[in-house]
């Protein structure tokens, strides 16, 4: 079967272009395989993709390999309530502070103190090394296919099918993949937040309700009643209207741990009574926490894409860097102090060892639960953005109805997720442990491999980059089956 294509150019000749129906390919005398561009995402993301019989070639106007090359993303994107370098931060802040800061001295009581401190600083370098990959490559691309911005699930499809002819065929299913994991891991930190508020907000009523029928209560029923204020503070679908809650839940996130590190420094044990390093079988835990509190790769496209600035997120110091360095540095500083006040007796969040009969230590547990509850909203905007974005073309008119409808029905499945597993620690791991080992190093590896595969020196020389992102995908496995399997253990056994 023959087609022949004009080409506009005049000092260009015609391409006789033949369709193979084994290879369903399109081949012609200039090259093996014609690449075009075209929209066939039903959410209108162009993307390049290799003809094939069902797949008209279609002309692109005003388009050559000059212009794709001088082509920026940035000066195309078009944003309603566009967000500041510091609007940036805070919410990078915001999503990385979490209850996972909280963890880390559990997390280093299953290390050691001394390889805690160094692990620590590792991992968070390698996340943020990933975070860098990510946007890099999320920013090439966009070039490539002339897209202002890509989310996290979008970037792997355009990868996917930019990359080797043979990967184009999987790029639906890696879109598919990030997609259902960033659901699962922000819902999954969304289900913590709501153990780790209830468990704080009940220690500090069960010292003033002893002769009350509130007094003992399980911790389920605390996760009950929050459902009310849950819905009421989800409906806001705008992210910068959630800037000042994040700004509000920062400052008690920062008065809460200052008062949290005054506990710590008073009468602090010598090093030498705490284990530089502990146990092997410990360490998956370890490390399903850790990477649990360092990584918010799930936030980090859709603040990328909403900046006024987006070549300031990355670079040198850039947004990233800066509050990494600082999120890093606070929980390694939170882990190291935390266990050496506490001990084998640090619980899985360290809110929960501060005195329970003291004015200021009840302070502290209700100031850092209201910064959680308020970070509740961060962290379920993107989940909510993915489903709904996937099933908005259902309900015709009534949109604003279901969508409403849709939250809340969220809402109420974390909150049933929750009471189900009360389990704090172990929660915390697993979740880490199964899905931000995918998200924040697995497919961040991935991805770059695929998208620089075939172009020149893409690679880097003798394949630097190629052995680079084995092992990231190789330490991320690791980490996921070893992390997953102690994590799955404890909740079983119903260990903290």
């Amino acid at each position: 079967m023959l087609f022949l294509v004009s080409v506009t150019k005049p000092q260009m000749r015609p391409m006789i272009v033949e369709y193979d129906p084994k290879k369903k390919g399109v081949k012609n005398d200039l090259s093996d395989v014609v690449m075009v561009k075209y929209k066939v995402d039903p959410n209108e993301i162009p993307v390049e993709q290799q003809a094939g019989s069902t797949l008209p070639l279609m002309e692109i106007p005003g388009r050559d390999v000059e212009a794709d090359e001088d082509y920026n993303p940035f000066e195309h994107r078009k944003l309603a309530h566009p967000t500041s370098d510091m609007d940036t931060l805070i919410h990078l802040l915001k999503g990385s502070l979490g209850s996972g800061i909280l963890a880390m001295p559990m997390a280093f009581r299953n290390a050691g103190l001394y390889f805690g401190l160094i692990a620590t600083f590792a991992i968070g370098g390698i996340c943020t090394y990933c975070v860098h990959v990510l946007v890099r490559t999320a920013h090439e691309l966009c070039r490539r296919i002339q897209k202002p911005s890509l989310g996290f699930a979008e970037v792997a499809e355009a990868a996917f099918l930019s990359g080797p002819p043979a990967v184009h065929k999987f790029s639906r299913l890696a879109k598919a993949m990030i997609n259902w994991f960033l659901v699962i891991d922000l819902l999954g930190c969304c289900c913590v937040y709501i153990v780790f508020v209830a468990k704080n907000v009940k220690q500090v009523v069960d010292v003033y309700a002893k002769d009350t029928d509130w007094y003992g209560v399980d911790v389920r029923v605390y996760m009950a009643v929050l459902l009310p204020l849950l819905i009421l503070m989800n409906l806001i679908r705008n992210l910068k209207y959630l800037a000042p809650f994040s700004m509000i839940a920062n400052l008690l996130v920062g008065t809460g741990m200052g008062i949290t590190f005054y506990y710590l420094f008073q009468d602090i044990p010598s090093l030498s009574e705490r284990l530089p390093f502990t146990r092997v079988e410990r360490l998956p835990t370890f490390f399903g926490t850790a990477i649990f509190a360092l990584e918010g790769i799930g936030v980090v496209m859709p603040l990328e894409n909403n900046m006024k600035t987006p070549t300031h997120f990355i670079g040198c110091p850039g947004v990233l860097n800066t509050g990494m360095f600082f999120v890093v540095s606070l929980y390694a500083f939170t882990g190291f102090f935390g266990y050496l006040k506490y001990g084998e007796n640090t619980q899985s969040s360290i809110t929960l060892n501060l005195p329970q009969e003291e004015v200021l230590g009840q302070c502290v547990k209700l100031m850092i639960a209201v910064a959680i509850f308020f970070t509740y909203s961060l962290q379920f905007y993107v989940p909510m953005e993915i489903i709904w974005k996937n099933v908005r073309h259902w309900f015709g008119a009534k949109k604003n109805l279901a969508e409403y409808s849709i939250r809340i029905g969220i809402i109420i499945l974390t909150l049933s997720t929750a009471i189900a597993i009360p389990n704090l620690g172990p929660f915390i791991s697993l979740v880490g442990a199964v899905c931000l080992s995918f998200l924040g190093l697995i497919f961040p590896a991935v991805i770059e491999t695929v998208a620089f595969w075939d172009r020149p020196n893409g690679l880097g020389r003798f394949n630097w980059i190629l052995w680079k992102n084995m092992f990231l995908v190789c330490f991320g496995i690791l980490g996921f089956l070893t992390g997953a399997y102690v994590s799955i253990l404890d909740i079983i056994h119903g260990e903290e």
